[in-house]
């Protein structure tokens, strides 16, 4: 749908801001950020637009011209009830094209003449809302904080590493993890939106996510990560950029230019949560496997970062008597080692998930995986680790533990959700293979 000069000139104006911002001074940036206007404000109603709304129909598809739209618009519906609404019967995508950062994401949901039921994802099925039900006539805005970036790693000296090396699958079914656009999901029983607003928020803290496939945005049902549902558990006073990827270990991860990029997008007093092994035991000792821990934690020190070290999950590994095996060998107790003797907080998720899956059994975890997979999680499983990490940031008493969700009960693995009590609509995405990593 091509854009109006106001608009086109608006988000011209936004672009050199944002780019004007990166290279001030941090306190320049935050007293920029502080005055922020939303970026965009997008009314999905079929009437006009009010004053400096920007009208989304229905029938056209995003616009690379325009820098919004919808990724598909076969069976959308825009209902003419009070503001008016966008719905469909099955999950639906909008984009926007927006700088890397941090960003503010308002919805307005509900239907005037009728319930509604929605669930918002980010990007690569990031949880951010779920289950917002609202009754006829009930109208409800909601807040959450999206992480947008991109490949480049910034102020790289010359002659080093200029982008990350992404794997062949980020540039294909991964590629909304890094594109030019912040992509939300629409979903639920009846999703109904009437308005997006989009306010760059550079305020607030970042916490960063390091590790591999049980971390990562996981492109494709049935499989996910605790990275993408941590999400949902923490109130819009913080940002999670999940930097997780499929395969990838301390080595890799190096090599690739994670720890550069993270490193890059990183400001003082934001966090890094770490947990990498599945992948290093196959290829670097214990010793090398601790000294790159090491290596990881004294580069993002130097920077202010606060570092805290995660022992991988079980595997889904029971011996004869229904107990788990610890398929890992010695490298979380190395992870453990090194939050000793470099006095980091640890998360213990290889023991929560012990826990966790013993409660179960040999035969009932499996609830908790892909079908025919071990290491694997499905939605269900991948939100119930989500919450061991939240309750380990609680008994580590992390500055980031403010920002919980006001209410959220204590976890105990050992007593965890029953898997039909987590509803989460599945994502319109076609079979894939298996993430890389066992």
């Amino acid at each position: 749908m091509p854009m109006n000069t106001r608009s086109r000139l608006c988000f011209a104006a936004l672009k050199t801001i944002l780019a004007l911002a990166a290279c001030l001074p941090p306190f320049a940036s935050l007293s920029l950020a502080a005055k922020s206007e939303p970026a965009w404000r997008f009314h999905l109603g079929p009437g006009a637009a009010p004053s400096g709304w920007t009208k989304v129909s229905a029938d056209a598809g995003y616009d690379a011209g325009a820098g919004f739209g919808f990724e598909a618009t076969d069976g959308l519906r825009q209902v003419d009830h009070g503001a008016g609404f966008t719905t469909a019967d099955r999950p639906f995508y909008f984009s926007a094209a927006l700088p890397e950062g941090n960003y503010r994401v308002a919805v307005t949901l509900g239907d005037p003449d009728g319930e509604s039921d929605t669930t918002v994802k980010a990007e690569l099925r990031r949880l951010m809302l779920s289950n917002v039900t609202t009754a006829r006539g009930e109208i409800v805005r909601r807040e959450f904080v999206v992480n947008l970036r991109r490949p480049a790693i910034l102020g790289v000296p010359d002659g080093g590493r200029n982008s990350v090396a992404l794997k062949p699958r980020e540039q294909k079914e991964e590629w909304w993890a890094w594109d030019e656009k912040l992509t939300l999901e629409f979903n639920g029983a009846r999703p109904c939106v009437s308005a997006i607003e989009i306010t760059p928020d550079d305020r607030v803290p970042t916490v960063f996510l390091l590790g591999d496939s049980t971390v990562c945005d996981q492109p494709r049902e049935p499989f996910a990560s605790w990275g993408q549902m941590l999400t949902i558990f923490f109130e819009p006073s913080l940002a999670l950029a999940n930097h997780g990827e499929s395969g990838e270990s301390y080595h890799g991860a190096l090599a690739a230019g994670r720890l550069a990029k993270v490193l890059s997008a990183a400001r003082p007093g934001d966090t890094v949560l770490m947990q990498y092994g599945h992948n290093d035991m196959k290829v670097v000792d214990v010793p090398t496997y601790k000294a790159n821990i090491k290596k990881f934690a004294e580069a993002f020190r130097e920077k202010k970062v606060a570092v805290v070290l995660v022992t991988p999950p079980h595997r889904r590994t029971f011996d004869k008597d229904g107990r788990i095996t610890n398929s890992h060998k010695g490298y979380p107790d190395a992870v453990r080692e090194v939050a000793r003797e470099e006095k980091l907080p640890l998360i213990d998720l290889l023991e929560m998930t012990r826990a966790f899956y013993e409660a179960m059994g040999p035969e009932a975890s499996r609830a908790a995986f892909k079908p025919g997979d071990g290491t694997h999680h499905n939605a269900y499983g991948a939100y119930e680790l989500a919450k061991c990490i939240v309750e380990g940031i609680r008994a580590a008493r992390l500055p980031v533990a403010k920002s919980i969700i006001d209410g959220l009960p204590r976890f105990d693995p050992a007593h965890p959700d029953a898997p039909g009590s987590v509803k989460i609509p599945p994502s319109a995405t076609s079979p894939g293979d298996t993430p890389d990593g066992s």
